[in-house]
């Protein structure tokens, strides 16, 4: 049985790309650096901020960057411009919790990112039991082993996970740690070309539409072979 589904953040949770280039963009305005192209954000969205900034934007004050996005991004939260969680993705979530699964999620994001998603007010309090990020793992997607910490504390075995993620390397990442993955294809930035198709247990074009290939994998899908890349322990 699926005892717990893993949900990625950005583009999946919530859609969050454009926003995100919006946000990085006035950042950038801000230091009196020219705009990133679109297409450029597009080709390394989903890589943690900072590990992207200098692709974006070469030989950029990393430092300065981060203290001026912190102060940016709380404000795009505040005037709800980003990480708006669709009612509709708070049912699918709901309906998790009254089957009796775990939700938790799982993003590249840092602690700072993702700390208004962890107040006792948030919508996702009493939804999501666990949240793991850049501040309490060790390793990023599309490394396996950033589930180690996730795998560790549930004590759940990868074949009774489910991960929902929007990119290639969360596809690899899942796969190569033995859980079963759900490609969401909803932000429209990826198809499913774009796939290993041997990382996916099922596509979906909105993320309520989790909530029946859940069921389904529970019926129908053997726990997932690992990857070629095997999940190495973090002990």
């Amino acid at each position: 049985m699926i005892q717990a589904v893993i949900v990625d953040v950005d583009d999946t949770l919530c859609l969050t790309e454009a926003a995100s280039f919006a946000l990085e963009n006035e950042v950038l305005a801000a230091m009196g650096r020219a705009p990133m192209s679109r297409t450029v954000h597009l080709a390394t969205w989903g890589e943690p901020l900072l590990d992207a900034m200098p692709k974006r934007a070469p030989d950029l004050d990393l430092t300065r960057f981060a203290a001026l996005y912190q102060s940016a991004l709380e404000q795009y939260i505040a005037d709800g411009r980003l990480d708006v969680i669709p009612p509709e993705n708070l049912r699918a979530l709901d309906e998790f919790v009254l089957a009796g699964r775990a939700v938790l999620l799982l993003t590249s994001r840092t602690e700072a990112e993702v700390r208004h998603m962890l107040m006792p007010d948030h919508v996702l309090a009493g939804r999501v039991s666990a949240v793991y990020h850049g501040g309490n793992t060790r390793f990023r997607k599309p490394d396996p082993r950033a589930f180690d910490e996730l795998l560790a504390a549930t004590g759940l075995p990868p074949g009774q996970c489910v991960y929902v993620g929007d990119s290639p390397g969360d596809a690899l990442a899942a796969g190569g740690a033995g859980l079963h993955f759900i490609a969401s294809l909803q932000s429209g930035v990826r198809r499913r070309a774009d796939f290993d198709d041997r990382y996916v247990s099922a596509y979906v074009e909105a993320f309520p539409d989790i909530v029946g290939v859940v069921e389904r994998l529970d019926r129908t899908v053997p726990s997932p072979a690992r990857g070629r890349r095997p999940r190495q322990s973090t002990k």
